[in-house]
């Protein structure tokens, strides 16, 4: 599988129009003031137990999208969700809002740890039900929208261990291409920017079409995997209106995975795909 993806992944990528390759992406923008951050409060650090990070968004005001993998602890368990702090806005040691989670459900198709595939990253998304709901004027949630298709300009707002502290924009990255829902883009990420939302504009406003999920090589050029979400989104949001139900796939993917690493992501081996691992980070 691994080298079957690598192989898959090069070919999508080299299939790549020359006009779309050559385009450059903008460099990242640091979001240091209240104005430069200003719209991009829904947008949040999520610690995780100890010493884990991620970042996620809010879809509602009491509903944060990040990354399947990141609610999930070494050993390969579901992180309880009161080891969970979603900090809204998070710049400069202050969040406009700070809330707990009270439920975590990942998406019941992704395995933590297994065999890498396509279909793991697509489905690596997960949504956490906050303990309250936000409602500030200048925290508001994102909507969201179709898989953008090859070629077209996304964006990225997100957290890093090297910039954990205040969230960065990338204002212009490319789709470079689409296989079996996941996204490979032209977006710059880093451990940390699990779960970050990615972009797009319409009629003028931001709505999300992927979260970050891997970083990764291909042919010496890195690059970022985004998920699916139109239908795995629509799945957890109707796990998550069915408490009893939710639950019960929580804990059953919880048990079914096998023990591994924080943030295997993608690998590959031949000198294509590197593993760059899922964002999720440890502190050191």
């Amino acid at each position: 599988m691994r080298r079957f993806l690598t192989a898959a992944l090069a070919a999508l990528f080299f299939g790549v129009p020359a006009a779309a390759q050559a385009e450059e992406a903008s460099s990242l923008t640091t979001l240091m003031t209240a104005y430069e951050a200003r719209g991009w409060e829904g947008v949040g650090r999520l610690n995780i137990g100890r010493s884990g990070m991620c970042t996620g968004a809010l879809v509602a005001p009491d509903l944060v999208l990040t990354a399947a993998h990141c609610i999930y602890d070494r050993s390969g368990d579901l992180v309880a969700p009161n080891e969970i702090q979603f900090l809204a806005g998070w710049r400069n040691g202050r969040a406009s809002a700070y809330r707990g989670v009270r439920r975590a459900i990942a998406h019941p198709s992704y395995e933590y740890t297994g065999p890498e595939s396509d279909l793991r990253v697509a489905n690596d998304i997960a949504l956490l039900k906050l303990d309250s709901p936000i409602r500030l004027a200048n925290v508001q949630p994102f909507a969201t929208a179709d898989r953008p298709r090859k070629g077209s300009s996304v964006g990225v707002v997100s957290y890093a261990h090297d910039r954990a502290d205040t969230p960065s924009l990338q204002e212009v990255c490319h789709v470079l291409a689409r296989q079996s829902g996941s996204l490979i883009l032209s977006c710059d990420v880093d451990f940390g920017s699990s779960g970050a939302p990615i972009f797009t504009e319409v009629a003028g406003e931001p709505r999300i079409v992927s979260v970050v999920s891997a970083k990764a090589m291909i042919r010496g050029r890195p690059v970022s995997i985004g998920t699916n979400l139109e239908r795995p989104l629509a799945e957890l949001m109707e796990m998550m209106n069915t408490p009893g139900t939710a639950s019960a796939v929580a804990v059953t993917t919880a048990r079914r995975v096998v023990p591994g690493r924080i943030g295997s992501g993608l690998t590959g081996g031949g000198g294509g795909l590197n593993s760059g691992g899922g964002a999720k980070f440890l502190k050191p």
